[in-house]
Order: C-alpha cells, then sequence, then structure tokens
C-alpha cells in the first residue's frame, strides 16, 4: 500500500509519552524532530492502512492537550524502501481484530474523510464538469457514438456526492450528508436543465439505440448499478484512480439522467419518465452499495458514542433504501408493461 507520514505535534511534557506510544507499533518507524516553541514534534513512516490506527491511537491518547496537532502527508517514495510487511510480527499483532484487519487494506479514515469532502463542495469546477459532462453526453446519445458517451463519462461529476452521501451514512455525519446531498440535487438539476434545452432544440428519437437502452430497466441493471457503487467507494478508499473507476459510476448515472432531459425536450414524457426511474434506482444502488462496502471496509467513527449512532444510522439506511429500491423495480416494471 502506498506510504504516509504522521507528524505529531505535542507540548514538550508528553514527548516522553508519545515516544513510548511509538515504540510500541511494529510497522512503522519515526524519528524525533527539533523541539520548536516549546513543543515536543515527531514523525512517523508508516503505509496507509496502519495510519488510522496510529491517528486514532494519538489523538484518544492526547486529545485534550494544548497545542496537539496531528499532520498526514502522503509519501511518492522512500530510500530505503519501507515495507511493513518484512518486519516481524508481534504476538498481538496476531491477534488483530477483524476491524484492525479491514483497516489495514484502505486508507486513513481522516484521509478518506479529506479526500470525499472535497467533492461536496458545489465549486465553479464542479458546475463546469458538470456542464461539460451533460454536452458530450447528450451529443453522444443523440449521435448513437458509444465512444462519445464514454468520453462524457471519463468527467464523472456525479461520482463524489454519492460517495459522501454513503460516507455520511457509515459515520452518522449529518453535516456532510446535507453538504452531498445539495451538490447532488445541484448537480441533477444542472443535467435535466441543459439536456431538456437541448432536446427541444435539436430533437431526440426515442428509437435510437442508445437513447433506447437508457429507457428499458432489467435486472442487469440492478446489477451494474451495484457493482458500480462498490467500484466507486473502492476507488476513495484505496487510492484507485477515481477517473477510471468514475466511468463505471457514470455508466448508471449521467446518460439515463441525459436521456430523461433530451426525450422531456423533445415531448416523448412517458419514456423520459422511464428514463428517470431509472436513474433514480441506479442512485438508490450506488448509495446502498456504498454504505455496504464501507461497512465492510470497517469506515466507522472512532468515539464508542458515535460508533453507536453510527451503526444505528446504518441499519436504517440500509432498510431504507431497500425497501425503495423494491418499489421503484416494481413501479419501473408495471409502466413498461404499460408502454
Amino acid at each position: 500500500m502506498p506510504q504516509r507520514v504522521i507528524k505529531i505535534i505535542l507540548p514538550e511534557r508528553h514527548g516522553k509519552d508519545a515516544l513510548e506510544l511509538l515504540e510500541e507499533q511494529d510497522n512503522l518507524s519515526f524519528w524525533q524532530e527539533e523541539s520548536s516553541g516549546g513543543n515536543f514534534v515527531a514523525s512517523a513512516l508508516t503505509d496507509s492502512g496502519h495510519s488510522e490506527i496510529v491517528m486514532d491511537l494519538f489523538e484518544k491518547r492526547f486529545a485534550s492537550a494544548e497545542g496537539f496537532k496531528l499532520i498526514l502527508f502522503p509519501v511518492e517514495a522512500s530510500i530505503p524502501r519501507f515495507d511493513a510487511e518484512d518486519k516481524p510480527v508481534s504476538a498481538p499483532d496476531q491477534k488483530k481484530t477483524g476491524t484492525e484487519q479491514r483497516t489495514a487494506l484502505r486508507i486513513g479514515r481522516e484521509e478518506l474523510y479529506s479526500d470525499i469532502v472535497d467533492s461536496t463542495k458545489l465549486s465553479n469546477v464542479f458546475v463546469l464538469m458538470t456542464i461539460l459532462s451533460t454536452v458530450v453526453a447528450a451529443i453522444g446519445l443523440l449521435k448513437n457514438n458509444v465512444a462519445v458517451i464514454i468520453g462524457a463519462m471519463v468527467i464523472a461529476p456525479l461520482l463524489g456526492p454519492n460517495v459522501a452521501l454513503a460516507l455520511s451514512t457509515n459515520l452518522a455525519d449529518l453535516k456532510l450528508g446535507i453538504n452531498a446531498l445539495k451538490t447532488l440535487v445541484a448537480g441533477i438539476a444542472m443535467v435535466l436543465f441543459l439536456s431538456i434545452i437541448m432536446g427541444y432544440l435539436l430533437g431526440a428519437d426515442p428509437d435510437v439505440r442508445e437513447i433506447a437502452l437508457r429507457t428499458q430497466a432489467n435486472l442487469s441493471d440492478i446489477i451494474l448499478a451495484l457493482a458500480s457503487g462498490c467500484a466507486g467507494v473502492l476507488a476513495f478508499t484505496t487510492g484507485i484512480s477515481s477517473a477510471v473507476i468514475g466511468v463505471m459510476v457514470a455508466v448508471a448515472l449521467l446518460p439515463p439522467l441525459t436521456v430523461c432531459g433530451l426525450l422531456a425536450g423533445s415531448g416523448h414524457f412517458a419514456k423520459a419518465f422511464t428514463a428517470f426511474l431509472l436513474f433514480l434506482t441506479n442512485v438508490i444502488c450506488i448509495n446502498l452499495a456504498g454504505v455496504i462496502t464501507f461497512l465492510i471496509q470497517g469506515v466507522s467513527p472512532r468515539a464508542w458514542w458515535e460508533a453507536d449512532r453510527a451503526k444505528k444510522a446504518t441499519r436504517k439506511a440500509l432498510a431504507i433504501w431497500s425497501i425503495i429500491l423494491v418499489a421503484l423495480a416494481v413501479i419501473i416494471f408495471l409502466w413498461q408493461t404499460e408502454l
């Protein structure tokens, strides 16, 4: 896994305790730096999967210490190479809990949170990316050009807000969930607005293959959306390029929504409604799969009282998403039989 450097800043009186805590960790190397302004400063090199455990230990021990700070840095390379697997494993490490083993396979909670929070910001970049992806996707759909549609998927503006919505459930973070929902709704509104205008001006034939595919839903579409949700979460938690995984998530999100707008702008309201139902189903599948994937990977709050609240929120979300998914699947099936 990629490496991380954790810089630890504490009042000097806590320096001895900090060094003892670092010495107890087998799968990291550390060094003490020069004191600055009456502070103890040390850095530790470890893999990204272990960074969360180290940061949680220090936060639990020194959170109340005035001036306490933990700063995480990514590492491009180090010489000699640092490989925790080559180090001897002590007896306590052989008895890691299931959560600790799952944590070792992903980046730390705080790093994950920081990456995802950035994707929930309704910034000028997000707006521009949404506009560009919608225009490109609409042209690809109208021309029945798969290559152009895939080009729009690479931009993947709706990936971040959906992953953030799933993470907010696992962390019981209401603020993150609200911000993600606002950005997601804004993105949906922009896609619909632009695609409706393009459908009105350019016209859309519902019999074009790439458009017709997004007005028909079946079990394979639901499976695709569930797989896309898992892939989207893994892109964030393991450091895989989100642009690459974004293509898979965009398959289930951007094209159906754009088709909905194109058909609505062209006056084909019945098929537009089917495309929108397919889009909603895919959103629910992606979030459902995302919550489950985060849960399997052991993503949860550090404090026990927050973890308990998060477990309750996760159970409720899984139940609600599942019920809505079944209801939408039934509605889509009944609607298609009447067309």
